[in-house]
Parts: structure tokens; C-alpha cells; sequence
């Protein structure tokens, strides 16, 4: 967590959103995952692109694209990783959006001054989906198989590979903490803003399926073989997802040069980890609290201004026990609003902190809060607490969205919107 000096820094200067991209099995940009919110449609279903024995018994929220149709969008040919698809297709309508593209490369000069442009990209499943491809045949004949396909598989592969279609070189990083993986992308990326070590910092994650993580997950028994029910007590677990979700993070000299308007800011942010177990949060949810009070004491929120909570929210028993416990220790009984939106896209794990993120950005913007699906008895009882309907509000502020990884790595991002907007 952020030191008393680093948070009294932090508090002094702003990071902006400028620009956000996104693609998930509920649309394969940012508009289509906006629209697709706010009607309450589902994108888990069957799986369909994935070859796996399992499709018939779990659903999953894919991408509606195979590799080829990716590859078209992303303009790419050869080999490539669908992560790596996916996270350049998000990454790069950020950067449209914060009109920092020219032509299929990032713009480094902005009225005649350059900017210093960073990737910090975060994945747990890189390029495995090639290598699963390899295997096969290899185990068959150790001459088989082509080793490109096996030269992605690490997680830096992918980001420098999204690296190279953007022309960055500034700063590229990677970042493997589980499922708060993209949410500590834009955490590190709004420190380095504020150090003043770059002017800009594309940030998020990618994450495609692969039979690596349906298996592992179906191992550890928290697969739900129905659509999921998060934040239901008769939830069952979760269901897995694909996507990438990038947002576009700019300082303020680099904010008063695109001239931007920018609405929504990085308020507060913290990471925690209470090293419990290797997959399961703690029962009194420790990591979960540190990180959510660590936000707000950064962002110099107190818990009553909070008026709506993007829920790690993933659907086993464990996690939403223990989100659910750190948020009363946070909050008391003066509960925001709250609501995860795992129902739609499946848990996307390393994309899901940066996908939340720019649905928290579509809350604040639109003065909107998206429901959960599928809630019959919400974890938490109280009336009104656990959006069941899509919610339109007035006076909505600050915005937490929370993302709880494996090995107890917590991370909690505070938005907020300036007060001149609404």
C-alpha cells in the first residue's frame, strides 16, 4: 500500500482518462459493451470457439470472433496469440478515442512537443492458447510443430507484441498478479504519471480462454455448469470469460496539450495482500479491506461519499463471503450501491480490472447503475443495496471498482467525476 508521503504526492496531481478501449464476449468495442449493459444481455453461453472437451458443460463468455475475424479487425497477419489480438484491438481504440493514433501508430507529438508514451499490459494467459495448439503433435513426434508457436507463450510476448503494432518504445511493461492483474496495470501507470516518469500510459489487460485455465479452474471445482449467479446466496461459482479492456491515462501536461475535457479521473488507489491461501481470500476478507480503505484514504474519500461499488463480484462462495464481509468492515452499515458485472462478460480474469474500469467510467458518465443477473437473494439482504435493475441516479461522484486476485493480491481503483459536469 502507498506510503502517508506517497498518498499526500498523489493527492497534489491529477491522472486523467482520455481515451478507453474494449472488447468482451458482450461487444468488441466500447459502444456495444455500453449498449449491451444497459439492456441487461448476457454474452456467456455455450462455448463455441474454444476446442475443449468441457464445451458442452461449462458456459463461458467468449469474444463472438474466431482468430481470423480478430486478425481482421486488428489488421495483423501471421501468427499471433489471441490475447494479443484482443488486447491490441482494446489498446488501440483507446488510443483512437484519446486521439493519440496516427495512421496504425501511436502519435508521440503533440503541438510540437513530445510525449512519453508507456504500455503497461497485464495477462495471465499470454500466448498459452498457441502452445496448447503445439503439444499435440509434438508429444507425437518430437519433429512436429512449428516453435514459433510456442515462442508467445510468455506474458511479456504478449505486450510486446501489442508493443510493436503501436510503435511503442518509451516504456513497456507487463504485470501477473491473477485477477487483479489490469488493475494494477493502471496503478502503476497512474504512479508513474505522477512521478512525472511519462507523460502517457496506455494500461489494462488481455486475457483469452484457453484449456489451461478451464481446466485448472474445473480442478479447483468453482466452475458453474449454469450461467452464474454472483452475489446470489444459491450462487454455484463462476463462469470464465475472455477480452481486453485498456484505458488511456494522461497527466496533466500531457492533458492540457490534447486539450482535452476530460470527465473522470484516477482518484485513489490501493494494493493489499494478505497472503491467506494460494487461490481462496481470507474469511474475514482482510486484503479486500486494505485495498478499499487504502483507495479511499488516498483519494481523501471518506466511505459515506462512495455511491456505488463495481464488485470483484465473481460468483463462488468464498469470494463474494469474503468482498462482502471487507465491505461492511469498510462501510459499516451505510452500504453504497453495488453490482458486479461478471454475469455479462464471465470472469475475464487479468481483463477484468481494466473492462470494470471503463464500466465504472460508463457509470459515472451516464449517472447509470448496471445490475447484477440472475439475483433472486442478494449476499448482502439490505434493500436496494444490490442493484437488480438498470438504475439511473443523479449526483453519482466516485465510483470503487474492486479486482481480488489469486494469492491474495487485492487492488481497489477509486474513479471520480469533476464536480463541474453534473
Amino acid at each position: 500500500m502507498p506510503t502517508k508521503l506517497h498518498r499526500q504526492a498523489d493527492m497534489q496531481q491529477a491522472v486523467y482518462i482520455a481515451g478507453r478501449g474494449a472488447i468482451s464476449a458482450i461487444g468488441k468495442n466500447r459502444k456495444e459493451n455500453l449498449e449491451a449493459l444497459k439492456k441487461g444481455e448476457t454474452g456467456i453461453g455455450s462455448i463455441r470457439y474454444l476446442s475443449t472437451v468441457h464445451a458442452g458443460l461449462f458456459p463461458a463468455g467468449e469474444v463472438k470472433a474466431d482468430n481470423e475475424e480478430l486478425s481482421k479487425i486488428a489488421g495483423w497477419t501471421g501468427t499471433n496469440s489471441r490475447s494479443s489480438l484482443l488486447g491490441f484491438i482494446a489498446a488501440r481504440e483507446a488510443l483512437q478515442e484519446a486521439g493519440l493514433m496516427e495512421g496504425n501508430k501511436v502519435r508521440h507529438t503533440v503541438s510540437g512537443k513530445r510525449l512519453k508514451i508507456g504500455l503497461i499490459s497485464s495477462t495471465t494467459v499470454a500466448g498459452m492458447d498457441l502452445t496448447e495448439n503445439f503439444f499435440p503433435a509434438f508429444l507425437e513426434n518430437r519433429k512436429a510443430g512449428k516453435l514459433r508457436m510456442v515462442r508467445q507463450h510468455e506474458g511479456g510476448a504478449t505486450t510486446e507484441r501489442i508493443a510493436q503494432a503501436l510503435g511503442i518504445r518509451d516504456y513497456v511493461n507487463t504485470i501477473s498478479t491473477a485477477c487483479s492483474s489490469s488493475a494494477n496495470a493502471i496503478l502503476l501507470g497512474a504512479r508513474l504519471l505522477k512521478a512525472g516518469e511519462l507523460d502517457v500510459v496506455i494500461a489494462g489487460g488481455t486475457d483469452a480462454l484457453s484449456k489451461f485455465t478451464l481446466n485448472g479452474f474445473n480442478t479447483l471445482m468453482i466452475l458453474d455448469q449454469q450461467l452464474c449467479q454472483p452475489f446470489d446466496q444459491n450462487r454455484r461459482g463462476l463462469n470464465l470469460g475472455e477480452g481486453a479492456g485498456f484505458l488511456v491515462l494522461v497527466g496533466e501536461k500531457a492533458a492540457e496539450l490534447l486539450g482535452g475535457n476530460y470527465r473522470v479521473r484516477v482518484a485513489g488507489y490501493a494494493n493489499a495482500n494478505d497472503a491467506h491461501h494460494q487461490t481462496a481470500s481470507s474469511p474475514d476478507g482482510t486484503g479486500s479491506f486494505l485495498a478499499m480503505k487504502g483507495a479511499l484514504e488516498m483519494a481523501g474519500i471518506a466511505p459515506d461519499q462512495v455511491g456505488y461499488i463495481n464488485l470483484h463480484g465473481t460468483g463462488t462462495q468464498n469470494n463474494d463471503s469474503s468482498e462482502s464481509i471487507a465491505i461492511e468492515r469498510v462501510f459499516g452499515n451505510r452500504y453504497p450501491a453495488m453490482s458486479t458485472t461478471k454475469g455479462y462478460t464471465g470472469h475475464t480474469l487479468a481483463a477484468c480490472g481494466g473492462l470494470e474500469a471503463i464500466y465504472s467510467c460508463f457509470s459515472l458518465e451516464q449517472q447509470l447503475l448496471f445490475p447484477c443477473l440472475r439475483i433472486q437473494h442478494p449476499v448482502i439482504e439490505t434493500p436496494g443495496v444490490v442493484v437488480t435493475e438498470l438504475r439511473t441516479v443523479s449526483g453519482l461522484q466516485h465510483v470503487l471498482s474492486n479486482s481480488f486476485g489469486f494469492g491474495g493480491n487485492c487492488s481497489s481503483l477509486l474513479f471520480s467525476l469533476r464536480y463541474s459536469c453534473i
